[in-house]
């Protein structure tokens, strides 16, 4: 029994050196032309960029000594249950308490902050002591967890899910998006420091816009499908087993080597389809996962109908309907840009982001930029931010027809076009669109 549990190990140890050397390959300095876009924007970017080559060495060595140890491996189920809530519970906490010094440092009437919250900044030095000491036990049971489901949806080989499901709770960078104005298209993307000031955030981006004539945005991100994957910290079980989960589809495709994942950056159209299959899978694995170990934290279904019930009345539109209200805006800005109005493109956006602010979305800056990134993700079938995106439908009608997510992920694995897309659906027997009620 140790031969075999020790060959296991040696075979992960095997996949994290072939993805720490794809990493590393991909994470590269190429020499660039004096004065071209690339050096021009490195320029202004000097001292930004986010340290990657750091941060993996960093996570990949926790994670190979989780792998060495695997405490969880000496937890009974309920244990580990409690090891994963603890943990949430825990980020909980340390979010009240900072919550509470922040207020103290600025409240006016505070003399002395430092004496004020010394109480509160001990028990939190306490409380992050106690997260760092359970986390990768936390992490690795919901890795596990996640696994599991994978293996029974029939991802695995010889009894191992590849690529493993690996993540880590760790402060992300932000994202800086560049699209041209007139379209609405990623035309640039990159990593930046996570803990920059909004004062910093906005200087960049306008001498961005400014220098190049483009529209541009620095975004937080939720995660990001570096190997293990970055997970924002987070005390919401069903939100960290759905990014994780969607983080894993993307290293499914790209580990092995799927159309899908190698085009990401070269083709918006399988961006798209990248992202909304992640979306899609995400969700439904998350969904599993919690039925088999958290059920309590799954909404309960939907009472059996009532013959005797009166009919049930028809529930009125929310006052604001922010993915109706979202497509509606996308789907305008399309057509001004299509017109060559970019002027008044530009100041619809910006009066559409103040009525946005005012029904309580805190939208800081709606352009171009911002349709680039949020569009690409079509799983919503309300359109939203990627308004009448032609792949969302048809990765949505995929979906429907899928026996599995194993056929589902498959399928969509050499998709690298609508064309295809629709091929694929007519292959599967799927008319689309989907024919409307008054159809016949």
């Amino acid at each position: 029994m140790s031969g075999l549990i020790n060959w296991r190990r040696i075979r992960l140890i095997a996949v994290y050196a072939v993805l720490f050397i794809a990493i590393a390959w991909g994470i590269h300095w190429e020499y660039v032309p004096p004065g071209s876009f690339g050096a021009r924007l490195d320029r202004i970017l000097r001292g930004e960029y986010f340290d990657f080559v750091t941060w993996e060495a960093e996570a990949l060595t926790d994670k190979l000594g989780q792998e060495l140890t695997k405490p969880q491996d000496y937890l009974q189920d309920q244990t580990r249950r409690q090891v994963v809530l603890d943990y949430l519970d825990l980020v909980t906490r340390i979010r009240q308490l900072e919550g509470e010094i922040s207020r103290i440092y600025t409240a006016p009437e505070v003399a002395d902050p430092a004496e004020a919250s010394e109480e509160q900044r001990e028990t939190l030095e306490q409380l992050r002591a106690e997260q760092a000491r359970i986390q990768g036990t936390a992490e690795a049971i919901l890795e596990e967890q996640i696994a599991s489901i994978l293996l029974e949806e029939g991802f695995g080989i010889v009894g191992q899910v590849m690529p493993p499901v690996r993540f880590h709770f760790t402060p992300l960078p932000k994202y800086l998006i560049i699209s041209p104005r007139d379209e609405i298209a990623l035309m640039h993307g990159a990593m930046l420091r996570g803990n920059m000031e909004l004062d910093q955030i906005e200087g960049i981006e306008s001498r961005i816009d400014e220098g190049f004539s483009v529209s541009s945005l620095i975004e937080p991100i939720g995660g990001l499908a570096v190997y293990p994957a970055m997970m924002n910290e987070t005390s919401n079980l069903q939100w960290a087993i759905e990014a994780t989960a969607h983080e894993w589809v993307h290293h499914y495709f790209f580990f092995w080597l799927e159309p899908v994942g190698l085009n990401y950056e070269a083709k918006p159209d399988v961006r798209t389809i990248n992202e909304t299959a992640a979306d899609i899978g995400g969700k439904a694995i998350r969904d599993k996962v919690l039925a088999r170990y958290y059920p309590e934290f799954l909404p309960p279904p939907p009472p059996p109908p009532d013959p005797d019930a009166p009919p049930t009345p028809t529930p009125e539109p929310p006052a604001f309907d922010f993915i109706k209200e979202m497509r509606e805006t996308r789907v305008n800005v399309d057509q001004l840009l299509a017109e060559g109005k970019i002027d008044e493109a530009e100041d619809y956006m910006e009066l559409r982001r103040r009525v946005f602010v005012e029904n309580g979305y805190n939208i800081r800056k709606l352009n171009q930029a911002y349709f680039a990134f949020h569009g690409a993700y079509a799983s919503d079938p309300g359109g939203g931010a990627a308004g009448e995106n032609p792949i969302g439908g048809p990765v949505q009608q995929v979906w429907a027809a899928s026996p599995s997510i194993k056929f589902f992920l498959e399928a969509l694995a050499p998709i690298t076009s609508r064309e295809m897309l629709l091929a694929l659906l007519d292959e599967m027997g799927v008319e689309y669109p989907p024919p409307t009620s008054d159809q016949s």
